[in-house]
């Protein structure tokens, strides 16, 4: 709040609605001075960004108000989606005064202004944001045979032993290929389903599952095919219709920005019989690329050689992947998917997102568009440009990596009031459906194993050390107890809580590759498995955990408090982040409480409940 109670844009004294604003709405705007400050007018004023207008609304007096006065105005929302930047101006009869932003009263010119989203309303499926997520690493999750990797694009080599070390050493040109495989296959996903449906899981987020060269499958060669090693278009079509008889969904990776150089548009090495543009310029897939000089230099993604970057706005591109009658949006969708995340979202241009999201609507109107975007992506700066992920026409919801940013802050020493300010930060600047769409999560292929990271306090010097790393048996029980708050308000929080695949199974490991080991099936973490378990049984047996209000109730130092509200249901998350025993006190109307973790009773006194929390305990009351 800037200045004691003259404005705060999360009271509803200060401002209505709460939030982001939906094109052409009023905006009510409420600033509340010291009269001592002699102030006679108040403008707000607003600078909309993309349509780069500026608007000085002066704010009515509505007179005083105990020891301030209130200035009082109706701000109208822009008709299109913006981004409006705004702060105010006061001034005296004489002449003299100041302006009001973010920081407080200032003069020196400069501002530092508050930030209205203003989108367009648009359908936003409900199914995905209120149910549980779980990522998965085609190659790592399941096999059911080892295959035979010869006659495959890619020198690949297969893996005897499941349980051995991802290979992480640079072959002999010096290069990190990831062509080690271990043959986890879509058959093998789908025999693991009533696993996963036990785990509480809704909506199955598959890592690319397209031909490739690599494991990771980042480096598309054929948008069209299955890779061979994971199987068939009908093993694809298998698995999305038997998920679906368990009500759940699979989301597919779309990686759309970049191509491999080993994929049959490029063909750089000459494995696919077709000619490819890098072996000529009358390709029919030419135009895709940005040649700098053809054949050997390239545009590609973070100058990855591997990675030859594609041109979005070739025609024949965008019909292929977008908006021909059989694109690929199209076909796997059709295929069975409902759904797609968008592999770097913030190297795709606007237009291609609007693209995309409208042929998904066309094609299956009920699907889902995630984009992967590592910041607040309402005020998202991607190459110079302020993006529009949000504003009614592109994603549906976004991945929450401040959430994973925050709440890691939090339970590493942090104080809780900064997981609430940077959570609220999102939740002002998000379109409601946008936030509670959000693919919330602990860890993703792109990060260190979550138990990994809340069990050690250094990471070792060199990769080797770091592959052979394991938590000692202490290092690894307090990462656990540390786990079991983290993901209680990863499932209680709004948004869709997103399980890494094996985390739930207590597997270790830093970065890429040690993140992506093979799943332990028959090794694993009894306890956390049976723990996330019931989270996602109560998140998918209590409505309020999907839908409801967010209500922050304690947010200091070690104490983490906030409820889910919807009408009279009310459920509370206390977690105590300390290694040492904390008292929290909370108003409680009900005549008890009980814990539905542990199943234990608390009785208020007074219309206040007062819980003492041992060193990392939690609580989900209800």
């Amino acid at each position: 709040m800037s200045e004691p109670f003259v404005f705060d844009p999360r009271c509803d004294l200060c401002k209505e609605p709460f939030g982001a604003a939906v094109c052409g709405t009023a905006v009510t705007f409420h600033c509340r001075p010291l009269a001592s400050e002699h102030f006679s007018h108040c403008a707000l004023v607003a600078v909309c960004e993309f349509s780069g207008t500026r608007q000085e609304l002066e704010l009515s007096l509505e007179g005083p108000a105990g020891e301030r006065i209130c200035f009082s105005g109706v701000f109208s929302a822009p008709p299109q989606p913006e981004l409006v930047w705004y702060h105010f101006r006061f001034w005296r009869e004489d002449g003299t005064g100041c302006v009001l932003d973010k920081t407080g009263y200032r003069s020196d010119g400069e501002t530092d202004p508050w930030q209205l989203t203003v989108y367009r309303e648009s359908r936003t499926p409900g199914w995905f944001g209120a149910g549980v997520t779980y990522q998965i690493f085609p190659d790592r999750f399941c096999r059911l045979s080892v295959p035979n990797p010869d006659g495959l694009v890619g020198r690949r080599w297969v893996h005897q032993d499941w349980d051995d070390t991802p290979e992480w050493r640079p072959d002999p040109d010096g290069e990190i290929r990831n062509r080690d495989f271990f043959g986890g296959s879509l058959t093998g996903i789908t025999s693991k389903l009533d696993d996963l449906k036990a785990l509480g899981v809704t909506t199955l987020y598959l890592c690319p599952i397209f031909e490739s060269a690599s494991n990771h499958r980042y480096n598309t060669a054929d948008y069209t095919k299955i890779d061979p090693m994971l199987g068939t278009e009908d093993d694809f079509r298998a698995l999305c219709a038997q998920a679906k008889e368990r009500g759940m969904r699979v989301i597919l990776d779309g990686v759309f920005n970049h191509t491999g150089s080993q994929s049959v548009y490029f063909n750089a090495d000459g494995w696919y019989p077709t000619l490819g543009a890098a072996q000529s310029q009358d390709s029919p897939w030419y135009s895709w690329y940005r040649f700098l000089h053809w054949p050997d230099s390239y545009d590609s993604w973070w100058g990855i050689h591997t990675l030859p970057a594609v041109e979005e706005s070739a025609p024949s591109y965008v019909d292929f992947i977008i908006d021909g009658e059989n694109s690929i949006i199209r076909r796997w969708l059709r295929a069975g998917a409902s759904g797609w995340r968008l592999d770097v979202a913030d190297e795709l241009p606007d237009w291609f997102l609007v693209k995309i999201r409208a042929a998904m609507e066309e094609t299956a109107p009920d699907s889902v568009l995630i984009g992967e975007v590592w910041e607040d992506g309402s005020n998202k700066i991607s190459y110079s440009q302020r993006r529009q992920y949000l504003l009614g026409s592109e994603t549906h919801g976004l991945m929450n990596y401040p959430f994973r940013t925050a709440l890691l802050a939090y339970l590493r020493g942090g104080d809780a009031d900064d997981f609430r300010e940077a959570m609220e930060t999102l939740r002002e600047n998000y379109p409601p459906a946008a936030f509670y769409s959000a693919m919330n999560f602990l860890g993703t292929h792109d990060t260190p194993r979550i138990l990994t990271l809340l069990g050690t306090d250094h990471t070792p010097e060199s990769k080797a050390d770091r592959a052979d790393y394991r938590l000692l048996p202490w290092e690894r029980s307090r990462a656990a107890a540390k786990l079991r708050l983290a993901s209680l308000v990863l499932f209680t929080f709004p948004g869709s809580p997103m399980i890494y695949y094996g985390d739930e199974a207590g597997m270790e490991g830093f970065e890429d590759p040690l993140n992506r080991g093979t799943y332990p099936w028959g090794h694993e973490d009894r306890d956390l498995l049976a723990w996330f378990s019931r989270l996602g049984a109560l998140r998918n047996g209590y409505p309020v955990l999907q839908t409801g209000a967010l209500r922050w109730l304690c947010t200091a130092g070690p104490l983490l408090a906030f409820a889910r509200e919807d009408g009279q249901v009310r459920l509370v998350t206390a977690v105590n982040a300390s290694d040492s025993p904390c008292s929290l006190e909370l108003p409680w109307a009900a005549d008890s409480a009980q814990d539905l973790l542990s199943g234990s009773s608390f009785a208020p006194d007074a219309g206040r409940l007062v819980l003492e929390l041992p060193p990392r305990g939690c609580l989900l009351l209800s």
